[in-house]
């Protein structure tokens, strides 16, 4: 098929190139002139495991292109996937401006048989609203469907090409056929594609992440009581997490959730209970506990140097939101370094991956590490804040000989409480009784 994805961010740029590696000729639309011509030269914006080699074949056997020509990309498009940014709005509600930007520009050039398909995460009644547009623009009804993405950044080119479902929304059975046609390659195991209206397909993804985002900050929460009853929180997970009507997913205790998703998508699903007279009562409790937990990791060093951190160095191990990404987005180290610079603290930060990232937010306000020992040189304290394999299993001696004092505030709970403290480290996790 001849598709054509307007927006080269993240789920865009996976979306076009997964599509191209199944056999279909797509351009890849983008205003951004710059950006373009990077992806033509094959230089790719994000970090995402084994994007760069998929987009590098694909652009070469001519199946993959980039423009930022909206004619080009359109007018010869059997399907056309929007996949523009949908950022909150100060109230919460998902920002549609550049979507509707979108559908204007895109309409003059579109065939009468293309479907316009919604990818980004858009509220309920946004594809009905792209059907009125469309039809006030060219004076005939068109094909708009809903195909919302479930990628996990770091996993997302496993997650497109072997998904655990895929969902469609449509007004007609034929829409939904030809949906169905262009997935056939990725749906080999017999995983589901389901159809259902497009309101129902824009709800589904709303209510998939906020109910993630609302299991891990349920578990968060229960970590922090843990701590003040004597608990072990790993305990707990497995205590339940062995129930299947429980399960583990997202059930690890943490220094908070960030990314471009579920914060925005928690508080979006929020702003639409609200417009239409609902108190949003979990979803708020589940935005408001991780805003709080994002600050759990600074107050336990600020207790710990009696709110005195004038003078202090502290090492910051990750900085992406999660492994695998460099997307800062909302990332709980972001919060973290804000409040140890507000302290009067010298940050010196490492991350395998969202170095630059974060360079051009802070600039020379932090000082930047080229590996995890070198940013612990001289620490007062070590925290770790996204849980890289790197991470995972270091030199404790070299750190012990490395770091002014051997103290580490772990976030995501990487070690085991007792062998820290047998090495002479004071070890802080979360949901567990502090071991030195």
């Amino acid at each position: 098929m001849r598709i054509g994805v307007v927006g080269t961010g993240y789920v865009g740029l996976v979306t076009g190139t997964c599509f191209a590696d199944s056999g279909n000729t797509v351009t890849c639309l983008d205003i951004n002139a710059e950006k373009v011509t990077r992806l033509q030269r094959g230089e790719i914006p994000i970090y995402e495991p084994g994007l760069e080699e998929l987009v590098e074949r694909n652009a070469k056997a001519g199946r993959l292109r980039f423009t930022t020509d909206t004619a080009e990309a359109i007018r010869a498009a059997e399907i056309v996937f929007l996949a523009v940014g949908t950022p909150p709005a100060a109230d919460g509600s998902a920002d549609l401006s550049a979507l509707w930007k979108v559908v204007e520009s895109i309409a003059p050039h579109l065939d009468p048989e293309a479907i316009v398909v919604t990818k980004s995460t858009v509220p309920v009644g946004t594809c009905a609203g792209i059907e009125r547009r469309l039809k006030a623009a060219l004076g005939r009804d068109c094909h708009v469907a809903s195909n919302p993405e479930f990628l996990k950044e770091g996993a997302a080119i496993d997650d497109f090409q072997k998904p655990d479902r895929v969902v469609v929304g449509v007004r007609s059975a034929a829409v939904g056929e030809r949906l169905r046609l262009l997935y056939v390659p990725f749906l080999r195991t017999e995983n589901p594609f389901l159809v259902m209206s497009p309101e129902s397909s824009e709800m589904t993804k709303y209510v998939a992440n906020a109910l993630l985002a609302t299991k891990i900050s349920f578990i968060n929460e229960v970590a922090n009581l843990c701590e003040r009853m004597e608990a072990d929180i790993d305990d707990v997970r497995r205590g339940i997490g062995h129930d299947s009507r429980i399960g583990f997913a997202f059930l690890f205790p943490g220094a908070g959730y960030g990314g471009s998703c579920f914060p925005k998508d928690v508080q979006a699903l929020a702003s639409m209970a609200r417009t239409r007279g609902l108190a949003p009562r979990i979803l708020t409790a589940v935005h408001e506990t991780n805003l709080a937990q994002k600050q759990v990791l600074g107050q336990k060093i600020d207790a710990h140097f009696g709110g005195d951190l004038v003078g202090r160095t502290v090492a910051i191990w990750g900085l992406a939101f999660k492994p695998k990404t460099d997307d800062i987005r909302d990332a709980p180290a972001i919060d973290l370094i804000e409040r140890l610079l507000a302290g009067g603290a010298t940050v010196r930060v490492y991350d395998p991956e969202a170095m630059d990232n974060v360079r051009a937010v802070y600039g020379s306000r932090l000082v930047y590490a080229s590996g995890s020992i070198e940013a612990i040189d001289g620490a007062d304290c070590l925290a770790i804040v996204t849980e890289w394999n790197d991470f995972r299993r270091p030199d404790f001696d070299a750190m012990a000989s490395r770091m002014k004092a051997k103290v580490i505030f772990d976030g995501r709970n990487l070690y085991a409480p007792r062998e820290m403290r047998d090495r002479g480290f004071i070890y802080h996790a979360i949901g567990k009784a502090a071991a030195s």
